[in-house]
């Protein structure tokens, strides 16, 4: 750790490594291979893992497409000089629909008049937009509404008409699914048939997008029959499955993250730790402090039942989680100096602790434990 904790600069820092990285997207992309295309998501910085450097690494593995959130995430990528199809998945307010032509960007749309701007804004500048039409088949976000019969001809009928405005190339017709990590696929297989559906119906009217998709992780592991032309990995090329129901077919955690023993200190009974004293201890106690906090991403909500790993153990946090430091006891730990080296995502001895562990004690998911990781934490990537 020593070599790459150089390069961060600080002793807290998250490796990314982005070996591990291709070995996801690859072995996703073996379960999905009739789709045609496979799209890295890489939106929120990849998931907190720096959206550039996995970017990249997910082309090289295989991916063919990468997806963002936002117009900003997509025009960094293509200022960094990827060249890759890219679909901003949400929404982009139509006032800003000649920087997404300009950036070359895919773009999704579930409104008539955004996508009339979309039409415009190429017109102006001799491109075309590339849009692909998101239906709302369950999720109930955005998305035309697609759920019942009436609402699918509907909006066939409107899909249509963006897809004849001059100007306009509909690329994909699309939808999200809401519930494909669960062990009942029945939802997310009712929202397959909500978007065939209106599929049927554009096909009526002649039209034919060049891409359908509906397919995230959960359902590029278990729902084959959702892969249509294009899937969508998400949380799956972090190394994580989308729930405890969904199998794991070998994925690895991509990120790690370090810290380093700040400080050595004896607590004495009765004396208490942090913020207001909300752990005191009941005898002589070692405890040692982190340079690591809630600032870093590493929830207040661990305090006082959330653990590192230190000396090949799991160390518990005692009292609050500061916004800078974090305070953990070493009671049944060997010999510890300060600097030495702590684990908070990763593997330590015979010990480990993953984002999927520290989001069951918060009780929340991965995503959100990997995307808090803040942006003063350095990101070291390994595996180039």
């Amino acid at each position: 750790m020593r070599e790459t904790e150089s390069r961060s600069g600080r002793p807290t820092f998250a490796e990314v490594d982005l070996e591990c990285l291709r070995h996801n997207v690859r072995l996703l992309r073996a379960r999905c291979a009739a789709a045609g295309s496979f799209m890295a998501v890489v939106k929120a910085d990849a998931y907190g893992h720096g959206a550039l450097a996995v970017a990249r690494a997910a082309l090289e593995a295989g991916a063919d497409w990468l997806g963002v959130a936002l117009l900003e995430e997509g025009v960094a990528l293509r200022q960094a000089g990827i060249a890759a199809p890219l679909l901003v998945l949400g929404w982009t307010p139509a006032g800003r629909a000649a920087e997404v032509v300009a950036a070359d960007l895919d773009q999704a749309v579930f409104c008539e008049e955004d996508a009339r701007a979309f039409a415009a804004a190429a017109q102006a500048c001799g491109r075309r937009a590339r849009l692909h039409a998101k239906l709302d088949t369950g999720m109930g976000r955005l998305g035309w509404p697609a759920r019942r019969p009436r609402e699918q001809a509907a909006a066939a009928a409107v899909i249509a008409r963006v897809a004849a405005l001059p100007g306009v190339e509909l690329a994909g017709v699309f939808s999200h699914l809401a519930s494909a990590d669960e062990a009942d696929l029945a939802g997310a297989r009712a929202q397959l048939t909500c978007l065939r559906a209106v599929l049927s119906g554009l096909a009526e009217r002649g039209v034919r997008p060049r891409l359908r998709h509906l397919a995230n992780t959960a359902a590029i592991l278990q729902l084959p029959e959702a892969h249509l032309d294009l899937v969508r990995a998400g949380i799956g090329l972090y190394g994580y499955r989308p729930s405890d129901e969904v199998f794991d077919p070998g994925l690895r955690p991509v990120l790690r993250w370090h810290t380093r023993v700040a400080q050595l200190r004896l607590l004495r009974a009765g004396d208490g730790v942090s913020y207001n004293a909300t752990y005191r201890a009941d005898a002589v106690e070692p405890v040692a402090t982190l340079p690591v906090g809630y600032a870093d991403g590493w929830s207040r909500a661990l305090s006082n039942r959330g653990h590192v790993l230190l000396d090949g153990r799991r160390a518990p946090i005692r009292g609050r989680v500061c916004m800078d430091q974090t305070v953990v006891s070493l009671a049944g730990c060997g010999p510890v100096r300060a600097g030495d080296p702590v684990v908070l995502l990763g593997v330590q001895g015979e010990a480990s602790q993953w984002a999927d562990d520290v989001a069951r004690q918060l009780g929340t998911i991965s995503y959100e434990v990997l995307c808090a990781i803040g942006a003063r934490v350095p990101r070291v990537h390994t595996g180039r």
